[in-house]
């Protein structure tokens, strides 16, 4: 992964003095409340409902095993011991004290981690496939892409006012796992008909109050192109997007506005003055960041492994993991690991600090030092040999990483809501804690099958719940905490927003909701359909006829 060079410290070390500074000053009463708060804002600090939040910086989502220890000391040291993996692949911590966040800085910057641009309105951090660089269906590995972007957009003194803040992902794999979509620019890697990386850029997607799937703007873009391209874009918006309406800021609004084939004569005459320019990637610039994403010094394995299979075969409780939490790898012997950050009854993406540490071990002893965050807030071991899962998942079990509910209902996205969020009309984790042990049967769970359920506690979305086979969203009814539900979204190349399928219910309501959501599915789906196939196919209607029945029947 990714090492900082001397440029790099320096700058993080030279934003974390700057930073004593400011809070010194704020707390001596030198600067207001309303000075403070940008100069908080720009290095991840929020107030919440509670307690200030940190929001750390986890770019593309990658961390080695000394990041996440220091992770881990410092949820300790500063916090609740225990931290919150986002969708956004970052990690924050619910409950430091203004006065230590200086502290805190200090700590990340000695391990080459920051807070900076996670909140405000600028360039938020790149994500990408949490299996970039071993996904068997990967074209282009586009980790070093989303390096260079990071460097590009941090600090960029253009872009560091936008009229809202700004996500951008990027995915080299044939099935979409970073949603590119549902971003404000999305970009695709592919190899073009002269087998050369070419990307296809989106534009526009985004989700919160109004939710819309971003469009293409160029079908063909060479990759050497890629930041002058995203400037053109960015410049554009920065132009032309609202700044008198918060809730009209993001970018879509201004690219549903305009039409996307205006936005893109805008980009497009825009792009005409920076193609060229000094922001163009050179192939030695990319070779000289693609360096630290070479392959790991795998073994020369062979694809089965006879202890790997005899555990199969005599352990269901290992085989029913395995099915569940094991990926395929590009690399002949070896696996990737997803560890469950879902145990029921839990809050969905948080992990304590021992299991931090836990995972950490775990990543230096059987995954070359490096682990990932996905979008659905679990943890990765992307490099494990067939002949180590058996003990990985021995520890991990152990210390609660090992519920096999990966892709399950019970692999719940959720935001922190109410509980924690200022901003939320209602709480997210009772909620999916109530649907967890209301679906506590394994069994059943992997009758269900594939499913996704995404829980947010307002119309910002950090839930994501747009996109979810099953979306809930916290609203405020009279001073009440209600839910509405839809169904029907989906994440990946065949991107959807769900549709709503009716009045909100109340929170003692919901896992009744859900499951009778699940028995309309089980009666009426085909075999090998998944819930999202049969809600394509069926339409809102029968589901909600069922819902909102007056008299039930068994379905």
């Amino acid at each position: 992964m990714y090492k900082y060079d001397e440029i790099d410290q320096r700058l993080v070390d030279e934003r974390v003095a700057q930073y004593r500074d400011q809070t010194r000053r704020y707390l001596a009463g030198e600067l207001s409340e309303e000075e403070f708060r940008p100069l908080r804002l720009q290095n991840g600090l929020y107030i919440q409902r509670l307690a200030p939040m940190l929001r750390i910086a986890v770019p593309y989502g990658m961390l080695s095993s000394k990041q996440l220890h220091k992770l881990a000391d410092i949820a300790h040291s500063y916090d609740h011991s225990y931290g919150h993996f986002s969708t956004r692949q970052n990690l924050q911590l619910n409950w430091p004290k203004l006065e230590d966040v200086p502290d805190i800085l200090a700590e990340l910057a000695s391990v080459e981690m920051h807070a900076i641009q996670t909140s405000g309105n600028c360039i938020r951090n790149i994500t990408t496939d949490q299996f970039a660089g071993v996904a068997p269906d990967e074209i282009i590995d586009p980790r070093a892409m989303a390096e260079v972007m990071r460097q590009w957009s941090t600090f960029h003194p253009e872009f560091a006012l936008l009229p809202r803040k700004f996500k951008i992902a990027v995915s080299g794999t044939k099935d979409d796992r970073a949603v590119v979509q549902m971003h404000d620019i999305g970009m695709e890697f592919y190899l073009d008909n002269h087998n050369k990386v070419a990307i296809k850029v989106w534009v526009g997607g985004g989700l919160g109050r109004t939710p819309i799937l971003g469009a293409v703007i160029r079908e063909h873009l060479e990759w050497q192109h890629a930041l002058t391209y995203c400037e053109a874009i960015v410049r554009v918006y920065n132009l032309h997007g609202r700044r008198d309406n918060s809730y009209k800021a993001r970018i879509k609004i201004l690219v549903k506005a305009l039409g996307i084939d205006e936005f893109r004569s805008q980009v497009e005459a825009e792009w005409a003055h920076l193609k060229d320019a000094p922001n163009t990637i050179t192939e030695a610039e990319l070779a000289r960041v693609a360096k630290h994403f070479e392959a790991m010094p795998y073994a020369n394995l062979p694809a089965h492994d006879a202890s790997f299979d005899a555990a199969i075969v005599s352990n269901p409780v290992f085989a029913n993991w395995a099915k569940r939490s094991l990926h395929a790898h590009k690399t002949s012997g070896y696996r990737a690991v997803t560890l469950s950050l879902k145990p029921h009854g839990k809050a969905p993406g948080d992990a304590t600090s021992e299991q931090m540490h836990v995972v950490a071990d775990l990543a230096e002893q059987y995954s070359f030092g490096e682990l990932r965050v996905s979008h659905e807030q679990n943890l990765i071991l992307a490099d494990v040999k067939l002949s180590d899962l058996f003990a990985v998942w021995e520890k991990a079990r152990v210390y609660g990483l090992a519920t096999p509910n990966i892709g399950l209902l019970t692999d719940i996205i959720c935001c922190p809501g109410g509980d924690f969020c200022s901003l939320a009309n209602a709480k997210s984790i009772p909620i999916a804690q109530a649907i967890q042990m209301q679906f506590d049967n394994l069994d059943y769970l992997h009758d269900i099958g594939d499913i996704e359920l995404n829980i947010s506690g307002c119309m910002n979305a950090c839930g994501h719940h747009h996109i979810g086979h099953i979306g809930i969203l916290g609203v405020d009814k009279d001073g009440s905490e209600w839910y509405q539900v839809s169904i029907g979204g989906s994440q990946g190349n065949n991107a959807s927003i769900g549709s709503v399928i009716g009045p909100s219910f109340s929170a003692d309501e919901m896992p009744a909701v859900v499951q009778k959501l699940i028995d309309v599915y089980i009666k009426e789906r085909t075999p090998e359909e998944l819930f999202i196939d049969t809600v394509r196919r069926l339409g809102v209607a029968p589901f909600k006829a069922y819902v909102y029945a007056q008299d039930e029947v068994t379905a």
